[in-house]
């Protein structure tokens, strides 16, 4: 019997043994924390690649084509604007709305005609392909722009151009100052979705046509640098 009880003493020893020497090796390792900095920087990378990898999976892997030059966009078109102010009497044909009206004394402050100083105007505007009223239309414009210089004719403008045609679908969103004085200027492409995914780009404006203070024409030259195909 001794014997047995020695054997079963000596292997308690032995796993006591070696479970000290893994938890001193354990005890021994050096453990390195990183810093604040360098952890910030580690999330920032590894949520670059999976907003990348995320992008890529959701939108059918398309890629990125961003254009090196101002004269070779990788997308380009020419639409036309047309805006229908509601005057009281035009409620088939109208397609914008004032909301709110100029602020009297400021809007007259400069000019005995006014500039229209606060006004803002609501549209769901045609977009046609030629310059006609009647021509094919490609998308609504809906959006909004409001004046607000109280010296000459300015604007603010923010829209999307709405796409439902054989030709394209989405929308491109687009926004900046209608300096309405300059015969052209231009505001900022800064989005869209379906044909137009994520687009960036600029947008020339010029007035094209207008018909006293209820009906203008606006020709815009798009042109994109950033799409994705």
């Amino acid at each position: 019997m001794e014997p047995t009880t020695s054997r079963g003493c000596m292997g308690v020893g032995a796993v006591s043994s070696t479970h000290h020497a893994r938890s001193s090796s354990v005890i021994g390792l050096t453990i390195i924390k990183p810093s604040s900095k360098q952890l910030s920087s580690l999330l920032v990378a590894v949520a670059a690649v999976m907003l990348v990898l995320l992008a890529g999976v959701a939108h059918g892997g398309r890629r990125l084509v961003a254009s090196g030059s101002e004269d070779e966009p990788c997308k380009k078109m020419t639409v036309y604007y047309h805006d229908i102010l509601y005057s009281g009497n035009n409620t088939a044909n109208a397609t914008s709305a004032a909301v709110t009206k100029p602020a009297a004394a400021l809007s007259t402050a400069h000019s005995a005609n006014g500039t229209f100083f606060g006004m803002l105007v609501v549209f769901d505007d045609l977009v046609t392909e030629e310059q006609a009223l009647s021509s094919e239309p490609v998308a609504r414009a809906q959006g909004f722009y409001f004046y607000d210089k109280k010296e000459q004719y300015n604007a603010w403008m923010a829209f999307s151009l709405v796409f439902n045609s054989t030709a394209y679908t989405g929308t491109l969103n687009l926004m900046g100052a209608d300096l309405i004085a300059e015969r052209t200027r231009d505001i900022s492409v800064v989005g869209g979705t379906g044909d137009f995914f994520m687009a960036r780009g600029v947008a020339t404006l010029r007035t094209d046509s207008f018909e006293g203070l209820y009906y203008f024409r606006l020709q815009m030259d798009i042109k994109l640098y950033e799409c994705y195909v």
